[in-house]
């Protein structure tokens, strides 16, 4: 069964792209046929994995307004043995573009259902925006992982973000759920942080990942060399982290799968 993820929190900066990236190379290293896409006109998980978002020809912007085939969109990275739908700048009038289409909400699901049977994982990297772009990836998806970034205001916005995905599920896409809520940035020194752990773990009790991702400069380093942490510095508490939460999600999948008969 392929697991469709998207990633998804309309604050900025809580960890989307740096999630996306790493988790999907160590899923790639663990075995697993990897496929992430880029939702974001930013185009920030293309340049982490060393793609000039100027240079795209053809990408997620492609992919949906041209219905060029999937194939076409997509990009292998053999060293890392993953592959990526990229984006550029302009995907930024997808948004106005997709106003007027039929079934524009349904467009990434429609576009996907040929690569399933490629990919044991697609990893959705959203815009942080509850977007139509964002909406696409919330029809297409089995399940959400929210990162949340270990600060006071973490809580502004979950609640709005789970009424959607639950707006979501009750009209177009009935087995959406949450995944988990994945705790970012987490500093050891802070009091806060740890406070800020326990509050997201009362609203949203059962569903934080077990795994939290610390603090780290060289995650924070290793997008500026178009690498994943895992081929930049697997070392660092950031990198072990990240092999951690691949770990976590994988087991608890084939936990999933067997107990559906998947």
């Amino acid at each position: 069964m392929t697991h469709i993820y998207a990633l998804v929190n309309q604050k900025g900066g809580v960890g989307k792209t740096t999630t996306t990236i790493n988790l999907g190379a160590y899923l790639a290293q663990l075995g697993q046929r990897v496929l992430l896409v880029d939702m974001d006109a930013q185009a920030n998980a293309t340049s982490c994995l060393g793609i000039d978002k100027r240079t795209v020809e053809s990408g997620i912007y492609e992919l949906l307004m041209d219905d060029k085939p999937i194939a076409d969109c997509t990009l292998v990275n053999t060293k890392l043995n993953i592959s990526i739908i990229p984006s550029s700048p302009s995907l930024s009038g997808a948004e106005v573009e997709l106003v007027n289409e039929l079934a524009r909400e349904s467009r990434l699901k429609t576009r996907l259902k040929p690569a399933l049977k490629q990919f044991d994982y697609i990893l959705l990297d959203c815009p942080p925006a509850l977007s139509l772009l964002t909406l696409n990836a919330l029809v297409a998806a089995e399940a959400v992982i929210i990162p949340v970034q270990c600060e006071y205001l973490a809580l502004e916005g979950l609640g709005q973000l789970a009424q959607t995905i639950n707006r979501v599920r009750s009209a177009m896409n009935t087995h959406l759920h949450i995944r988990g809520l994945l705790m970012t940035m987490f500093d050891i020194r802070a009091t806060l942080s740890t406070q800020v752990v326990e509050e997201v773990r009362k609203h949203f009790p059962g569903k934080i990942f077990h795994t939290i991702i610390p603090r780290n400069v060289r995650l924070a380093e290793a997008p500026s060399h178009g690498l994943p942490i895992s081929a930049f510095a697997p070392s660092s508490p950031g990198g072990q982290a990240y092999l951690a939460l691949a770990e976590e999600l994988l087991k608890g999948d084939k936990k999933l799968d067997a107990s559906r008969g998947d």
